[in-house]
């Protein structure tokens, strides 16, 4: 097995405060820049598991750099330079309390949640007959709240959100059309790769401009999922499960073991062999959705390594 980071401790100059999210460690510098670090940690159903996967941080990192890049002339975001793997240096942002999700086909969540029964999901209605993995008439948008580490997050209405004063209306507003943007702009993409975006998720801040850009990450398997587009219509028509790049399988994987992260669950014990199975769909994932081969940071000693590069860079602005 690899070396992972699994967290960190950094003390970088003028360092004013950390935060450690599910995946992201976030450091703020000088009240001026922020400095986030893509760890190896899995997190699925809102647990993080016990074990990091080998080169997820780096994955996560350098897709969602380079969407951001692929994006930025569409929706501004926060991102200022990536020195190092697994890092991100960008602009302070104070973060929206909502995920902005947004979803093409009925798969993972809202499939479930249509298969217990609902027909209403985020206050948007859904049609009678879908089948698993349908294609949606039309994108919808399905907001989830931000919770703290620890708690779930909870699926939530536009309506809601303006009524608890959660996001003004005119900042909703802003966020939607983002959100419809990004999903637009990220399934071509997708399609160019000869794969489908189902659904993901987006996160926004407001600088201390007042400006809303993109945050955090940007069409990563944690926050996506991928279909591939080739025998797609026949495996609808044949009912057949769709062939998938996301963390979708390691979902599946722990309901099958009997874990959805429900009190009194345990997280059921992964082995090497199977957390290098991990490892290697998030490569190929990586491999599929920027058309190039995956190129493994030096992970001798990852902290080290972080820290030179990061301590380089804030020497330089």
């Amino acid at each position: 097995m690899s070396n992972t980071i699994t967290q960190t401790n950094f003390k970088f100059p003028n360092q004013k405060s950390v935060y450690h999210g599910k995946v992201r460690e976030v450091y703020t510098i000088a009240d001026q820049v922020l400095v986030m670090v893509a760890t190896d940690r899995l997190s699925a159903f809102d647990v993080i598991m016990p074990k990091g996967i080998p080169y997820k941080g780096q994955i996560l990192n350098q897709i969602a750099t380079r969407f951001m890049q692929m994006t930025e002339d569409i929706v501004p975001n926060w991102l200022i330079a990536s020195p190092d793997p697994n890092v991100a240096l960008g602009h302070i942002c104070e973060p929206f309390k909502v995920e902005m999700v947004i979803r093409g086909y009925l798969a993972g969540h809202a499939a479930r949640e249509y298969a217990a029964g609902k027909r209403v999901l985020c206050g948007v209605a859904l049609a009678e007959g879908l089948k698993e993995n349908d294609r949606l008439p039309q994108p919808i948008i399905t907001p989830s709240t931000k919770e703290d580490l620890g708690l779930h997050d909870e699926d939530i209405s536009r309506e809601d959100i303006l009524a608890r004063g959660i996001v003004s209306e005119e900042d909703y507003l802003v966020l939607e059309a983002y959100t419809r943007a990004l999903y637009q702009r990220g399934s071509e993409i997708a399609a160019e790769r000869g794969l489908i975006l189902v659904d993901t998720k987006y996160e926004f801040g407001k600088t201390k401009e007042g400006k809303i850009v993109l945050i955090d990450e940007i069409h990563t398997p944690d926050s996506s999922r991928y279909f591939y587009a080739e025998g797609y219509e026949e495996r609808q028509a044949k009912e057949e499960p769709q062939k998938q790049l996301s963390k979708e399988f390691v979902r599946q994987w722990l309901i099958s073991h009997g874990f959805q992260g429900k009190e009194g669950q345990q997280v059921p014990e992964m082995s090497d062999e199977y957390i290098q199975t991990i490892s290697e769909r998030y490569i190929e994932l990586y491999e599929h959705i920027l058309g190039e081969p995956f190129v493994k940071a030096d992970v001798q000693d990852i902290n080290q390594r972080i820290e030179t590069n990061v301590l380089a860079f804030l020497a330089t602005i």
